[in-house]
């Protein structure tokens, strides 16, 4: 991967990492089902706004679609790798990938390279 494509996947893993973290699931006990789409009334955001954030929720279903459909191996890396971009910090792990680092970077690798390509293909980058 050349550097551009890596900054653009750190990015999208980034936002994806955001994203699943910002996600509720709002079907409690005595809310209703005819309401769980419903967004509140966004009468500052101009037009371009609620657009724009339309297409990033798009763009970020995608990636998580995408990521769920990995290998659990895979799809762990990224996720503790999305966890470390996001915080500035190299300390998450997770006891599902190998201790040896080149081989949890060789695992690594293979899922960006699998994720890369799942997004190109379905026209997410």
């Amino acid at each position: 991967m050349n550097d551009d494509t890596r900054y653009l996947l750190d990015d999208l893993l980034v936002q994806w990492h955001y994203w699943c973290r910002s996600y509720r699931h709002m079907c409690d006990i005595g809310s209703s089902a005819m309401f769980k789409e419903a967004k509140t009334q966004r009468v500052w955001d101009t037009v371009a706004e609620i657009v724009a954030d339309e297409i990033d929720t798009g763009r970020m279903a995608a990636v998580d679609f995408h990521v769920s459909e990995l290998e659990p191996l895979h799809r762990t890396a990224l996720q503790i790798q999305a966890r470390n971009l996001a915080t500035g910090k190299h300390v998450w792990t997770s006891a599902r990938l190998p201790t040896d680092l080149a081989e949890r970077s060789a695992i690594l690798g293979e899922a960006r390279k699998l994720l890369m390509s799942r997004l190109v293909l379905a026209g997410v980058i």
